[in-house]
């Protein structure tokens, strides 16, 4: 079965986005860059809220600029062919190789994993996020943990009255002193 991973770079004192909205602290270096490039490759599915979704709309045009790097072109190139699903009560269409939700993130999880298709179903977006934990659907949790206290703002993890245990699976310093954890829920 495929398991559902939410990842983001979060503040050492829990935060996705501080509290002025910026998140100019998570700009990551080339090792990270790299590290958020091959997670991205092992995805089958990306699922992402409104906000998230507006954010990476970037990466949908930005390596027809001559002027990037390999690793930013190659990144683009990796997002704009994966398959992603937007939850929005808002948004009426979508760009690129995307789609609206017809449905909540329980059916939508559930019609992906029973379908074809191979590689992680990644969740992206603090609110989605905390919408599947709270379903408890949710396998794995990946964190860039950067070495900053922003003081407030959006919480990486969900703030929900359920527990739930982890299991760490891997640990390491990467690039400019940033923790790389990845936790997999202890069922």
């Amino acid at each position: 079965m495929r398991d559902v991973v939410y990842s983001m770079g979060v503040s050492l004192d829990g935060y996705i986005v501080g509290p002025d909205g910026s998140f100019d602290w998570s700009v990551p270096d080339e090792e990270v860059f790299a590290l958020a490039t091959d997670e991205v490759r092992r995805v089958g599915v990306y699922l992402l809220g409104r906000r998230l979704y507006e954010t990476m709309a970037y990466w949908e045009t930005v390596d027809q600029n001559p002027a990037h790097d390999h690793s930013t072109v190659e990144f683009a190139e990796i997002w704009r062919a994966l398959p992603k699903v937007v939850f929005s009560s808002t948004l009426s269409e979508v760009r690129g190789n995307t789609l609206l939700a017809s449905g909540g993130p329980a059916e939508e999880i559930a019609r992906l994993r029973a379908g074809p298709g191979e590689g992680d179903i990644a969740v992206g977006g603090a609110t989605l996020a905390a919408q599947v934990a709270d379903l408890g659907l949710i396998d794995e949790f990946r964190l860039r943990v950067y070495p900053v206290l922003v003081g407030g703002g959006i919480p990486f993890f969900p703030r929900g009255e359920r527990r739930t245990d982890l299991r760490l699976v891997e640990s390491r310093t990467v690039g400019g002193g940033i923790v790389y954890l990845r936790y997999r829920v202890a069922r």
